[in-house]
């Protein structure tokens, strides 16, 4: 069993490693600037890139934490799962970059 602080490295581990890729760093964007949840198969056609790359990808996200995944009929759409937690990481990366 892990620790809490071993836990806590972990996730941050997983959401850092999630945030390293532009793939996906560009799938968040299209989803965080989209007022409403966005079929996965309309994010593959906006980055121009096959669904199943972009499903493996948003479930990358969706195990850091960073994107909800959930069925609508016969198609996946993904949202954001937490918007305020998601600027605060882009604010984060801002001031370290000062």
């Amino acid at each position: 069993m892990m620790s809490d602080e071993e836990q806590r490295v972990k996730t941050l581990a997983d959401i850092f490693s999630a945030l390293g890729n532009p793939l996906r760093l560009k799938i968040l964007n299209i989803v965080a600037s989209s007022e409403r949840p966005l079929h996965i198969k309309a994010v593959s056609k906006m980055v121009k890139t096959r669904y199943p790359v972009i499903y493996k990808h948003v479930k990358v996200l969706e195990r850091a934490g960073l994107v909800k995944i959930y069925e609508v009929g016969r198609s996946r759409v993904i949202s954001i799962r937490s918007p305020t937690s998601l600027e605060r990481i882009f604010l984060a990366v801002e001031e370290i970059k000062k």
